[in-house]
């Protein structure tokens, strides 16, 4: 599974594909990827930096 995070709000969630519309904002709002799969996360399975402006 992949986690997510929405581009909106920063819900975040672990599924296989993002949602349509945001469970926490209620929007349809774009899904940042944010699965960590480099070494570099120190054994986490996701990366905070990702998905964060």
């Amino acid at each position: 599974m992949n986690n997510w995070v929405c581009e909106k709000c920063g819900y975040k969630l672990e599924a296989d594909t993002p949602p349509e519309v945001c469970p926490s904002c209620k929007n349809k709002c774009a899904f940042v990827d944010n699965t960590c799969y480099t070494p570099d996360c120190a054994g986490q399975p996701v990366d905070d930096r990702i998905g964060k402006k």
